[in-house]
């Protein structure tokens, strides 16, 4: 195969001195076997910074519109951020973008470990692939080099072994890569892109975009140390706070991490139970954190300058389970998906649905939100036997779980149909089949209770990527006194908000929290680290030379959301299509929640304030033009004329 390759000025030296930010986002067409780069101002960096703004800004640039999301002309978009490579804590991030094939809207996921800052140190800020190339190739990144490999031998390979098999190859086992395993090569609509081989940028099914561009893997390394920033003082200021505060203000995350809120969700009817519907799961202590870390746990893992240690690696050698701790171990979203929602209490087959997500390359919500589906739909008759070959999966049936998560990964049987995620199957089957797939525009719900936290059920109705827990509030941390109280006081919310408050006060609460959050996704940085406002205004201020204020952080998440919001309306998205299932409008009658349900009607209310204080038309959330104007997307005006 004859690529072209492309080498760019670099100096290890220089490069440690660099403001951040490279200059260079690496552009890639697999079709034309071409390579050339963009190189934008500071201006563009300050206005987008990475992540989901600069996806957001090239899907609206360089992608036409209507474009087919398993086609060629879609972009697979690489973004860390400007903080990225420095030595913030936190940082160890970056943004995966694209149309999604299970929305058909914005596509934009976040993964964790070295491999940004990597690609960082490699002397690119990003990487845009479009195209598909005629047989499979993985991309090679060092020290300012692009270098195109063959991959048909690595086609099919689980992402361990591909992991394996690049490092070798390339003759470094620091390399850091970023590849997809079958379940992206068979166009699995939720397949994720795993780092690591063991996390994932897991949501809207950026896999399946990469597989469907023959691009087996990415591999980067720079030699560089951190990045250079322009005010080292100020950024260590900023770190040594967070050195001094994280053990008190993320505890929860130091002690035990995500799992920790199995059984506490689940005393509080918050934990997804039987495709939700039900109010508490009996088996709930024996997939806890606490058995975890009883149990199987191995040890616990980071990412790129953190300290807090919060990732899962779990092993089992023995019985029908066992399990490889090269793809760590399920966090709470995944013993929630694969565990309580399919009413399955094996410990030991949830850890294994881990690795095989992990091995195969599939998120781990849309899968196990599919899988609860197909369970319901076998229990109220909605599928039977002779519609899937005779296969039948249940609840509670821990070996048939496992058994489906391998169907769906290599496209087997009806595999092929469950890869199609539970809006699409909903569809085909009609009927009473609509009203049990859980999802918003295509994507599952996360395992967090919109009736415990109906502001997190706004932001599942109007989030850009479907259905998503990240940039989004949880209600249960503003109604008493934390951190994150303390963090909105900055903005003039100083009392606890009520838990189940759907009025002014949650929306002006969850207008500035959104934001906040769209910024994070844009720093690349972890959600779970305790900052205020202003420690990541000064951050951004100290890495670039600029003279960042807390207004300005809010105002880049804002443009971010509001750019992705102009996408999914440029790809017809309809608005009427933000709305939560009808299952949260009915109450639990029993347990914690009892009585307790959402109001669709408030929930529309909340909708029309949250795009009025947005700039956002309230009956369609079409951003107006002053807003456009303010926010420097005059560009893009265009697309919400059509």
């Amino acid at each position: 195969m004859n690529w072209p390759q492309l080498v760019v000025p670099y100096d290890r030296n220089t490069q440690a001195q660099r403001h951040a930010i490279n200059h260079r986002i690496l552009r890639v067409d697999l079709t034309e076997r071409r390579l050339w780069l963009d190189e934008h101002d500071e201006a563009w960096y300050r206005r987008y910074v990475g992540g989901r703004g600069v996806v957001a800004y090239y899907l609206m640039s360089a992608l036409p519109a209507g474009a087919d999301p398993l086609g060629p002309e879609n972009l697979l978009i690489f973004a860390p951020g400007v903080l990225n490579g420095t030595t913030l804590p936190g940082s160890g991030r970056h943004g995966v973008g694209g149309k999604s094939p299970l929305t058909g809207g914005l596509g934009s996921s976040e993964a964790g470990g070295w491999w940004g800052a990597e690609l960082k140190r490699a002397g690119f800020d990003g990487i845009v692939i479009q195209g598909r190339a005629e047989t499979p190739v993985y991309l090679w990144l060092h020290d300012g080099q692009v270098e195109f490999r063959p991959a048909d031998h690595l086609w099919g390979q689980l992402t361990g072994e591909v992991q394996a098999a690049i490092r070798a190859e390339v003759g470094d086992e620091r390399a850091c890569i970023s590849s997809i395993g079958p379940a992206g090569e068979n166009l699995v609509r939720y397949a994720a892109i795993m780092t690591h081989a063991n996390r994932a940028a897991g949501r809207t099914g950026m896999g399946a975009v990469m597989g469907s561009k023959n691009l087996k893997a990415i591999a980067v390394r720079g030699t560089a140390p951190a990045l250079g920033v322009a005010n080292r003082k100020g950024l260590a200021e900023v770190s040594k706070w967070l050195g001094a505060n994280y053990k008190t203000l993320a505890g929860w995350a130091v002690e035990m991490g995500t799992p920790g809120g199995v059984n506490w969700l689940n005393s509080v009817s918050g934990l997804p139970t039987h495709a939700f519907q039900d109010p508490d799961f009996a088996g709930a202590d024996a997939i806890s954190g606490e058995v975890m870390h009883a149990t199987i746990l191995q040890e616990r893992d980071t990412c790129n300058v953190c300290p807090i240690t919060c990732k899962q690696v779990v092993r089992i050698d023995e019985g029908p389970y066992k399990v490889d701790p090269l793809y760590g171990g399920p966090e709470y979203e995944t013993l929630a998906a694969f565990g309580s929602n399919c009413g399955i209490s094996d410990l030991a087959a949830v850890a294994k649905a881990n690795e095989l997500a992990a091995a195969y390359g599939l998120d781990t919500i849309s899968t196990g939100g599919t899988l609860a589906f197909v369970m319901e739909c076998f229990a109220k008759g909605q599928l039977t036997p002779a519609q899937t070959g005779g296969w039948t999966l249940n609840f509670g049936d821990a070996a048939g779980m496992v058994q489906a998560i391998e169907m769906i990964a290599r496209g087997t049987g009806f595999g092929v149909e469950m890869g199609q995620g539970s809006a699409r199957m909903a569809a085909a089957l009609g009927g009473d089949a609509l009203d049990m797939a859980l999802h918003v525009r295509g994507q599952e719900l996360p395992m967090h209770e919109p009736r415990l936290k109906p502001g997190l059920g706004l932001g599942y109705m109007v989030s850009p990527t479907g259905a998503d827990h990240m940039h989004n509030i949880h209600d249960t941390v503003y109604n008493w006194p934390t951190n994150d109280l303390a963090r909105v006081a900055a903005v003039g919310i100083t009392e606890p908000v009520p838990l189940h408050d759907l009025g002014e006060r949650k929306v002006d609460l969850f207008y500035h929290e959104t934001n906040w959050t769209h910024f994070l996704d844009c720093g690349v940085i972890c959600m779970f680290y305790p900052y205020h406002y202003h420690h990541l205004a000064d951050a951004l201020g100290a890495a670039a030379g600029w003279d960042v204020s807390v207004d300005e952080i809010m105002t880049i998440g804002r443009r971010a959301a509001t750019l992705s919001r102009m996408f999914n309306l440029r790809e017809g998205l309809d608005p009427a299509s933000e709305r939560l299932p009808k299952r949260f409008f009915k109450p639990f009658v029993h347990g914690g929640l009892a009585d307790e349900r959402l109001d669709p009607l408030a929930l529309e209310r909340a909708k029309a304030a949250y795009f009025t204080r947005m700039g956002w038309t309230p009956d369609t959330g079409r951003p107006t033009p002053e807003t456009l104007a303010a926010l420097d997307l005059g560009w893009a005006a265009e697309a919400v004329t059509r």
